[in-house]
């Protein structure tokens, strides 16, 4: 699982990294503004909220912004939480709708137990792992995190953490601590078989485990991608892994897709099936009646 090129988590601390400069690209560049989207469109999906419902969420690692407003954009409610004044700055002249606080996730998140219904984190939990002190404990900040973040989750939601694992050892440091905090749930990964596609979505749920939403790919062979699964049991191994078939779909911003559809059409029925279907749920069978027009009885 190892990453080729240079990781901005190994030049020092992220509030350096992501200063004046670099957070104008994110205002600037429209294939960063695009892809930062998307993986707020798909995190947002894997959350599994309720259909019609706006929802009171969590940003971790906010930044500009960016993922703020497709919340926004659904009709949900957000706060934002970074390290970087000038991301943060950036999302004050951007007249982001969501409340945004500085501070830092390692040291855990300020807000009273069950504040949020959920909580989305696009590219920021893997700069926990890494110490730019001396005083700093990767494994000790990664529980501080998970563990004040399982507190102000709402029993039964979920939090779902798009990230980049430097490597599986990585991966594993990560998902203990979540584990020790509570937390159980798995790893969905999309277009594993692509070099440059491939995300991993750390899926983790605040209650009982439900069912682990499959991993976008694109069709590549007989390869399947595979899903981590891990539970807050103490017995037995952490990890089990299993494959799961995957399945292809276009990669469209999925709010876009549906605007393109007309309400209740066949095309927007079988959209809304297939949506649900990536989110774990039960949906019948599609058949040549489904998204018919029914007469109306008297």
């Amino acid at each position: 699982m190892a990453f080729s090129g240079h990781r901005p988590e190994h030049g020092g601390p992220p509030e350096m990294f992501y200063d004046e400069k670099e957070a104008r690209k994110y205002v600037c560049n429209s294939r960063m503004i695009d892809i930062q989207t998307r993986m707020a469109g798909r995190a947002l999906e894997l959350l599994c909220l309720p259909q019609n419902k706006p929802c009171y969420l969590l940003d971790i690692g906010c930044g500009t912004g960016l993922s703020g407003s497709y919340l926004s954009g659904e009709g949900h409610y957000w706060v934002g939480l970074d390290i970087s004044p000038a991301m943060l700055d950036e999302a004050v002249d951007r007249e982001v709708e969501g409340d945004l606080l500085l501070g830092d996730m390692g040291q855990g998140i300020p807000f009273k137990p069950g504040t949020f219904d959920g909580c989305i984190s696009i590219s920021a939990v893997q700069w926990l792992c890494n110490a730019n002190k001396k005083s700093e404990n990767p494994a000790k900040r990664l529980y501080c995190f998970f563990a004040s973040l399982f507190s102000v989750l709402v029993r039964g939601s979920r939090a779902v953490l798009q990230l980049y694992p430097e490597n599986s050892e990585q991966l594993e440091l990560i998902t203990t601590q979540a584990i020790r905090a509570g937390f159980s749930g798995g790893m969905v990964v999309d277009y594993p078989n692509s070099a440059k596609a491939k995300k991993f979505y750390l899926c983790l749920f605040s209650g009982p485990s439900t069912f682990i939403p499959e991993g976008l790919s694109e069709k590549q062979g007989e390869d399947e991608p595979m899903e981590s699964v891990f539970t807050n049991e103490r017995e037995g191994g952490a990890f089990e892994g299993r494959g799961i078939r995957g399945h292809q779909t276009q990669r469209v911003p999925f709010r876009l897709l549906r605007r393109a559809m007309v309400r209740k059409s066949r095309a927007w029925v079988l959209e809304k099936k297939e949506r649900h279907r990536r989110q774990g749920r039960e949906v019948r069978p599609d058949t040549r009646y489904t998204g018919r027009k029914r007469k109306p009885r008297f």
